[in-house]
């Protein structure tokens, strides 16, 4: 790694340090930062209740936000360099239609079910059980197709089709839902940050540590792949296996972080490029690193922003996400003129 990119690199760690901090000195209480530092290392605060306001709620949406903006952001890069498609997201395969299915069918369909039922499906962990094994099926039937099917672009195409299956589905069972069903669905559309326990962020990591890992034993493969499925061929890469293991990372950065959180928009289509025209590489050795960086430190500022400081309300993640975000990556290109891929 050249000197440039170490600086470069040092530069975002201080970058997410500070948007790190600065996330969680914000929110409808004000608490003096040598209290959030207090807090933060377990010391007692000036009051008693902002130690609980830091520990059990900014901290652990703070480190949600890491996750997630990182795990989308690699997820999408991922995507992106398997399908060769600049337009390609983490969310192409119809994972993320895939649990809003899951999701509809609990809370749209809830009245099929009835009495207790009906209520332990609609819990957090009924939601999130639901997401995750929409996420699921849509894998395994992406998973068998890449099998049977040679061409990396019909999978990118079939993948498209079960998105737009599972909407059709989704779109009738909004029809025959309830206003307050209809509401409750709009709301876990909207993406939150700020729902997990310290168990559930647990659970989410473990899950989401797993799917790093496979991006990362996939950099030879998608440094190949760039040169062409045909060429990788011809340099001994297992185009099946390569690609079998980047779909499974790809689920299960994006299938579990859209089951925790709902679906968050723009991360991982953008921030794969945002990296690419800083960085000015197309390297995975760079590259994922870089990514995992750059999606943090957008999901942080993101979330500060949402937050709207001084203020009791908080706006939907997954509007501020587009909002702040696109605007960066069109000026960047136009900036450049050139996409690097």
């Amino acid at each position: 790694m050249s000197k440039n990119y170490k600086y470069s690199f040092l530069a975002l760690i201080l970058v997410l340090i500070v948007c790190f901090l600065v996330n969680i000195s914000l929110g409808s209480v004000s608490i003096p930062l040598k209290d959030i530092f207090s807090g933060l290392i377990g010391n007692p605060t000036e009051q008693e209740s902002w130690q609980h306001i830091i520990q059990n709620y900014r901290l652990p949406k703070a480190l949600t936000a890491i996750i997630v903006g990182s795990g989308l952001g690699i997820s999408g890069l991922l995507m992106q360099t398997l399908f060769r498609n600049p337009l390609a997201g983490p969310f192409v395969l119809g994972i993320s239609s895939g649990a809003s299915l899951g999701v509809a069918v609990v809370i749209l369909g809830s009245s099929v079910f009835g009495g207790v039922l009906a209520s332990l499906l609609i819990s957090k962990w009924g939601v999130v059980i639901a997401a995750s094994l929409g996420s699921f099926l849509v894998l395994l039937a992406v998973l068998i197709v890449s099998l049977k099917v040679r061409d990396t672009m019909a999978i990118l195409i079939i993948g498209l089709m079960f998105a737009s299956i599972t909407a059709a589905i989704v779109s009738v069972l909004s029809y025959f839902g309830s206003a307050e069903q209809l509401q409750q669905y709009i709301f876990w559309g909207f993406g939150s940050l700020g729902n997990l326990s310290w168990e559930d962020l647990g659970i989410l990591f473990l899950i989401y540590a797993l799917g790093i890992i496979l991006g990362i034993a996939a950099i030879k493969s998608l440094n190949t792949l760039l040169l062409g499925e045909n060429y990788a061929k011809s340099l001994g890469l297992n185009i099946k296996q390569s690609r079998l293991v980047i779909i499974i990372a790809t689920s299960l950065l994006a299938g579990t972080i859209t089951a925790f959180t709902g679906p968050i928009a723009f991360i991982g289509l953008a921030i794969p490029h945002l990296t690419r025209q800083v960085f000015n590489t197309s390297n995975h050795k760079i590259l994922l690193p870089a990514v995992f960086l750059f999606g943090a430190i957008v999901m942080l500022i993101c979330d500060s922003i949402a937050q709207l400081p001084n203020s009791d309300f908080t706006l939907p993640i997954n509007a501020i996400t587009s909002l702040v975000g696109a605007p960066v990556v069109i000026w960047l290109l136009v900036r450049k003129r050139k996409m690097v891929f």
